[in-house]
């Protein structure tokens, strides 16, 4: 596997070398920080121990010091994890896999849109209601989209 979650940075040197200050007593595991995301001072949360971090303004939060590279430099997850120095090469050749039009977590909700849209539909139709050239026209359209989704993720 390319990815060795033992080789990410410390977190303490990871925060202090993009330019941060960690506050609090020496013991606390949850430091204080300025957030880069909003600009707000002393409002974000970093876990020293994990690198977890929280923006207690923004909202903005992240497992690991791989998390906010990602975040902050606006990379890949493999960009992010080859600049970190935990992207080992093994040198077998990299499967190229096809992009997907949508994140998992946005195909899901398109497919939950869609498919409450056909399932009205259904209920009209079941209960004697008669669907107009339009009502039809958009319910091919969810179809379509469910459709594109399955070959897209499948």
């Amino acid at each position: 596997m390319p990815f060795d979650r033992t080789l990410l940075p410390d977190p303490v040197t990871y925060f202090e070398n993009q330019g941060l200050t960690l506050k609090g007593p020496r013991s606390a595991k949850w430091k204080t920080t300025t957030c880069n995301f909003h600009g707000g001072s002393d409002s974000m949360r970093v876990n020293v121990a994990t690198g977890a971090w929280v923006c207690m303004s923004c909202g903005e939060k992240g497992g690991d010091v791989l998390a906010y590279e990602i975040k902050d430099g606006g990379r890949e997850f493999v960009d992010a994890a080859k600049a970190l120095g935990c992207w080992a090469d093994d040198g077998r050749p990299q499967v190229l896999t096809k992009p997907t039009p949508l994140s998992p977590r946005l195909a899901l909700s398109v497919m939950a849109f869609e498919s409450t849209l056909a399932a009205v539909a259904a209920g009209n139709v079941a209960n004697g209601v008669m669907l107009t050239d339009a009502d039809r026209a958009r319910l091919m359209v969810a179809a379509n989209r469910i459709n594109r989704l399955v070959e897209a993720f499948a």
